[in-house]
Parts: structure tokens; C-alpha cells; sequence
């Protein structure tokens, strides 16, 4: 999650990782209402890996979206909007399920709104992007004319709005939610680890366009940092919430 920064650079501010190398890290995404539509954004890792990418490549506990939304009284088909920053394993997986033996969309009633650009890349994924893009998780919302492809900036309802923030992949996309006096910014993978949004240049292996997700994530921490935004991020530890400060021109990222 680092990329090409040195180890002895990143370990004395963050701490060492496990014995395999990796980091723990958070997989939040968020349910809400706007308007009288009930909207998810992301749909994490699902269900469905297994084998060698989930020993290998996905290893960890995840997929308790379904049970998580029981809990609070939601069905999947009560579920109108399901919103992809983009489209790696991680943050789709639950777009489809398993049901009798086929795979089909999780949510039946729900468009899934997705950066048509993206779309494109993940439906044909080249040697780097195939190991993350799966069809399983894609092509049965296009078979069941769910698929609702948007182009740059649009308002999902007057509360919701995609805006482009390419980098992590060239058509990743963020979330922009207001209520009264308040905003709140949905990163998806702007970041990965909160260090990443007080160092700029600390960008991760991950992203396909490292350059200009440094100059992305300049404008969301600016504009987060000017209008005093909640930030929710995927990969924070739970619930991945906070702030960003500046002072003195130096920025800090603080949990809520």
C-alpha cells in the first residue's frame, strides 16, 4: 500500500506489518437515504472468492455485508441506487449473488451507477487489471438491464453527487453527499491508509495512474480541508470516519 516509497521511510510512522507483510486494513462501505431513495455506495468484497485469491491475493474475514444491513431492518431489494467508485474485487463484490445455482444482481430493484469509462477497462481487463476485475460481479447487472453507465460529473439526487477523481484507476469516481450544513466526501481509493492523505506522494502500487492521483487527492484533501468535510474512507479501520486539519501548512488527518 506504499508503492515504491522506501520502508525505512513509511515503517516509523506506521509500524511494521505482519509476518506476511501485509497491513490490516478497513472495508467500509456506506448505506443511506436521500430523498426518499436508499442508496449504497460499494459493495465490498462479497462472497464469492475463493481459492487461490482469497488465500493469496484476498486473504482475510469479509463478505458480512448482507448480515450487516439485516441488522438494521434492510433487504436487498429494498436497496434503489448501488454506487461503484470503481470496479477492483474489493469494492464490487457484493453487486451479485449466488441464487439457485446462478449468479445474478444482489439487489433486484436497485441501477448500479458506474463511470462508463470504467466500466470499459473492467469488462476488458488487460494483464495487470485481470486479476481484480471479475466478470462474475459485472456482466449479470448488464444482463439484467440494471447497468446505468454516467459520464464525468452527475447528480444522483440533489443530496448525491459523482465526481470524477481518476488516478487509482483513469474513471475512479468519488461521492459528494450534503445535508443542511454539511458535506461529506466518499474517497473510495483516493487513499488507502490515512498517512497517504497527509503525504501526497505516498501513493500506492495499486494505482494505474500514480501522477495524477497525487494531483487528485490534492484538490479532494484542499477542498475537505476548506469546506470542513467529514471524509469516509474504504480502508480505514472502522467505521474509516474523520477530518483533515491544516496548520502551520502542515496537514493532519484525525479519526472520528
Amino acid at each position: 500500500i506504499f508503492g515504491v516509497v522506501p520502508r525505512s521511510l513509511w515503517e516509523p510512522e506506521v509500524g511494521s506489518p505482519n509476518s506476511h507483510h501485509r497491513f490490516p486494513q478497513g472495508l467500509n462501505c456506506v448505506l443511506f437515504r436521500s430523498l426518499g431513495k436508499l442508496i449504497l455506495i460499494e459493495t465490498g468484497m462479497g462472497n464469492k472468492v475463493s481459492g487461490k485469491f482469497k488465500e493469496h491475493l484476498y486473504p482475510g474475514e469479509y463478505g458480512f455485508l448482507m448480515e450487516d444491513m439485516a441488522r438494521v431492518g434492510i433487504k436487498p431489494e429494498d436497496v434503489d441506487i448501488v454506487i461503484n467508485t470503481h470496479l477492483h474485487a474489493d469494492h464490487c463484490g457484493w453487486n451479485t449473488a449466488v441464487r439457485d445455482g446462478k449468479i445474478v444482481p444482489t439487489f433486484p430493484r436497485a441501477r448500479y451507477w458506474i463511470q462508463q469509462g470504467e466500466w470499459e477497462a473492467a469488462t476488458n481487463p488487460n494483464d495487470r487489471t485481470r486479476g481484480t476485475y471479475f466478470a462474475e460481479n459485472l456482466v449479470p447487472v448488464e444482463e439484467s438491464g440494471q447497468l446505468y453507465l454516467i459520464d464525468r460529473e452527475v447528480d444522483v439526487t440533489p443530496e448525491v453527487k459523482i465526481i470524477p477523481t481518476p488516478g487509482h484507476t483513469a474513471d475512479h469516481a468519488s461521492v459528494i453527499i450534503t445535508s443542511g450544513h454539511e458535506t461529506a466526501i466518499y474517497l473510495g481509493d483516493i487513499n488507502q491508509h490515512p498517512i497517504q492523505l497527509e503525504r501526497y506522494a505516498w501513493t500506492p502500487a495499486h494505482d494505474v495512474l500514480p501522477l495524477l492521483s497525487i494531483e487528485t487527492k490534492k484538490k479532494i484533501v484542499e477542498r475537505a480541508i476548506r469546506e470542513q468535510a467529514l471524509l469516509i474512507c474504504v480502508h480505514h479501520p472502522y467505521p474509516g470516519v474523520g477530518r483533515m486539519t491544516q496548520v502551520s501548512g502542515r496537514r493532519s488527518w484525525q479519526s472520528l
